[in-house]
Parts: structure tokens; sequence; C-alpha cells
């Protein structure tokens, strides 16, 4: 099996001007969540030419794919993400702040990157189906909307996801690690505000400011962060202030709220308090609010079974070779952020092997960080993922891949000059290569998969998997790309 197994993940790599150039294109036209046209026909046109059955528009979002090859069980299934954040537009290969566009979008979180390694892996998976005759399927999830739109969450809630024995990905990232930090829930919600249009001067007594309203409820927000726990967190941003004139009185405004907390019960309540706080605000001020709810994430079910299995593959494949045009690169594109190793060192300090830490210590003044990290200790993280809706209803893992200079903030303009780097793309093809391998150990150790189930039924009790998103709400698609 293990020459099986190096066959497969050997195949990955003569395809690698294909993958390669599906990262480059997808690099070129980032497009935000919910319009990724271009992404979405890219895979559905790809997988169809390599074999796989492709069928679009699933949970009702028009650019999410899946593609499958194969027959009977188990079924594997690799996540892929292609949407692009609004506002980063940068030109490739610069150690300077130049957009291509102006307040154009960029792929400042390596999505690109994300879903074309998601794809290879299922590519390798396939190819070793073939080859070896096996039974088993491969299911490639081209998963639309991840920054801000929840998209696997509308399609987990749509079924897209039953079936899978168990999921894999990766984010593209400054360290190779398991991702052993749990994501935190959340909701997102936006509170319009309607009141009274007046003249400010003549006839105050007759307006209701809607602004006045959406100000308080800001105001009271900012009482109830001491009377809430501090693993919980409430963002917001104004997105209508009622226009630009203080001569009249606001007739409308909006805010965006995000809501999150380890678990999903925390969120629901949270949701609430805030709820009871824009309904006070709009009392006092007679107003009305209407409150809309967009989104909502779960929390991520970690599954150590699943995540051992990804930290071995990455141990046991050949390291990547970075040449001195990629250290380069990256000492320029690094001297733009110089902000040290916090998370590296986050990662190396709990580390107590002397020889593992002679190892970590040779790497942690590179430009680059090539090591694999150790296995880490189980964290609550404090951002968000749609994946955590997946992990719910299949056993998934998920690990961090080097695919840009030491310690670079993801949604940065410093991501999207190095998305197209020869070195993102062999931290995406080797990204690829591990998952393909977990992907294959799984087909040939059933044992595996059961104990990954197993454990997953003992983190959620046996619960199975509940939506946040009501079932009333739907993707938020602009109306142009519905």
């Amino acid at each position: 099996m293990e020459r099986a197994k190096q066959e497969a993940l050997e195949y990955m790599e003569q395809r690698s001007d294909l993958l390669f150039d599906m990262s480059d294109r997808i690099w070129e036209h980032p497009q935000v969540g919910f319009t990724e046209h271009y992404a979405a026909q890219l895979f559905s046109e790809t997988l169809e030419k390599e074999g796989f059955t492709v069928e679009r528009g699933v949970g009702d979002i028009p650019t999410s794919v899946v593609g499958t090859f194969g027959s009977g069980g188990p079924v594997i299934g690799f996540l892929g993400e292609f949407d692009a954040l609004p506002g980063l537009s940068q030109e490739a290969g610069l150690a300077e702040k130049k957009p291509l566009v102006k307040d154009g979008p960029g792929h400042g979180c390596g999505h690109n990157l994300l879903g074309t390694g998601a794809f290879a892996a299922a590519l390798g998976l396939k190819h070793y189906l073939e080859v070896n005759h096996r039974p088993g399927t491969v299911k490639f999830f081209a998963c639309p909307a991840e920054e801000g739109g929840s998209g696997k969450g509308f399609m987990a809630r749509a079924g897209v996801f039953n079936g899978l024995d168990a999921a894999f990905t990766w984010h593209p990232g400054t360290v190779n690690s398991a991702a052993t930090e749990s994501t935190m829930a959340n909701y997102q919600v936006c509170y319009h505000f309607y009141g009274t249009s007046s003249h400010a001067a003549m006839s105050p007594e007759l307006g209701r400011s809607a602004l006045d309203a959406l100000e308080l409820m800001n105001n009271g927000v900012q009482y109830l962060r001491e009377h809430i726990p501090t693993n919980t967190r409430v963002h917001y941003a104004i997105t209508n202030a009622g226009g630009n004139a203080p001569g009249i009185v606001q007739a409308y405004a909006e805010g965006l709220y995000l809501m999150r907390a380890p678990q999903l019960p925390q969120v629901k309540e949270l949701y609430e308090r805030v709820n009871r706080i824009a309904q006070g605000a709009a009392m006092m001020t007679d107003t009305r609010v209407e409150i809309e709810f967009i989104k909502a994430c779960s929390n991520t079910v970690l599954n150590t079974e699943l995540l051992k299995l990804m930290q071995k593959n990455m141990e046991q494949l050949p390291p990547v070779q970075y040449d001195e045009d990629d250290l380069a690169f990256a000492c320029a594109l690094q001297a733009t952020n110089p902000v040290g190793h916090a998370y590296f060192d986050t990662l190396a300090a709990d580390v107590t092997d002397p020889a593992e830490k002679a190892r970590l210590e040779a790497d942690k003044d590179s430009p680059i960080h090539g090591v694999v990290m150790p296995y880490p200790p189980e964290r609550q993280g404090f951002v968000s993922s749609d994946v955590g809706d997946v992990s719910w209803v299949c056993p998934l893992a998920q690990i961090n891949g080097t695919t840009m200079p030491a310690d670079t903030a993801m949604h940065t303009w410093q991501m999207v000059s190095v998305g197209k780097s020869p070195m993102a793309k062999k931290g995406m093809l080797f990204a690829g290569r591990v998952m393909a391998a977990c992907g294959i150990d799984c087909l040939e150790d059933p044992d595996i998969l059961r104990r990954a189930k197993e454990e997953k039924d003992r983190r959620t009790g046996g619960r199975s998997y509940d939506p946040p998103i009501p079932p009333e709400v739907m993707p938020r698609i602009p109306k142009e790309n519905a």
C-alpha cells in the first residue's frame, strides 16, 4: 500500500502545472462571497474534465459546486474555499502596497490557494481509487462565502455534507501545524432602525432620530461588555448613518453586529440580550427596529483521531524546499510588517522535548517557517469559520500550511502579494498531498474512521447537527448575482 500511496502523491506533483495555473487564475479574478462566478465555473469545468460528476448551485447558492468520483464507501470529502476580501487589491510579488484596482477585492486570506489545494487532494485520491481499483468515493466541495457569508452553514443546513465519513481541509498560514484550536460560534445580525425625518432646526420636535436609536444601542452594548463572559466577543459597524445632512433628522440608520462565543447556546443568549438593548433603544427614541438575522457559524468539534493522522502525514512527507528567490522575497515582504514570531513562539512554547526545542530554535529566525510544528495542545481560538458546521455533520480535521513569510498577518495586502509566489504554491501542494495521504489512509484502514466517528459522538454527546441558521433565512446574495 505504501508504494501505491507514494505513486498517488507523485501523480499530484505531475499535475502541478494545472494546479498552479488554477490558483493563479482565481487570484487574478478575485470575487467576494456569493459572487465568485469565475472560480465556480473554473472548478466546475476542471472537475468535469478530470472525470468528476459535478453538481452546481447546491444549498441554494449559485456559486457552490460539488464534484464526486467513485462509488460505495468510505466517502471522503475535501473542503475548498475561493472567495476574496473587499478592499485588498494588490499587485503580486511586490514588497510595497500597490493596489491593482482602487478599493477592489483581493485574496487576503489565501483562498485561491485553499480551494486549489483541496482540489489537489481530491485529484490525488481519485487517482488512487482509479489505479488501484478500490471502492470508495471522493467528494470535492467548492464552498463560497466563508468570509462573512457562512456558505458551508447554508450548505450543511441543506444536507450537502450528509453521508461523509470524514472531511479534510487546510488553511494557508505561516506555519505547518495541526489546527487544534476550536473556532468560535457566531451570529451576524443587522439592526435596522426606522424613525421620522424633520427639519432639525425648525421642527425638531416632529422628528424621531433613527441614528439616535442606533447610537443608544451601541452605547448599551458597551455597558453589556462588562457583564458577559470574557471569552465572548461583540463587534459592530455602522453601515448606514442616515445620510450626510445634519440639518435633517435621520429617518433610517443601521448597524451590523457580529457576536461570538465558544458554544452556540452562549451566542444565542448573547443575541437575545443584544436584541433587548436594540428594542430598548427604539423605545427610548420612539423609533422602530427590525432585526435581520444574516448568518451563523457553529463552533468546531475537534477530532484528535483525524488531527493526529494529519500530523503523521505532515511529518512523513518530504519537507518543502525553498530556494534563494523564495527566501529573498520573504525577507523583503517580512520587512514591511516586522512583528516578530508571535504565532511560532506560541506553538513552540508548549514544547518540552530538548531535541524538538533545538529543531524549532534552528528554524525560528528563518523568513519562512518550513518545519512541521509538533502536535499542539487543544486551545479555544477566537476566530470563527463555517468549517465548524461541517465538523458537526462528520468527523473533520484541518491543518495550517506555510504559504507566506513568518508572521505575515492574514487579511492584509502582504498576503495578497504573496498569493501567486512559488513559495505559496509549494506550500499549497504540500497541504494537498497531506490531505490526499490522509484520505488514502482512511480508505486502507477503516478503523481510523470508526474511531473518528466514536470521538465525534463523545465530543458532541451524541447530538446531531442542529443548523444555527434559521430555515427562513436565505443566503444574502446580491440581486445582480442571484
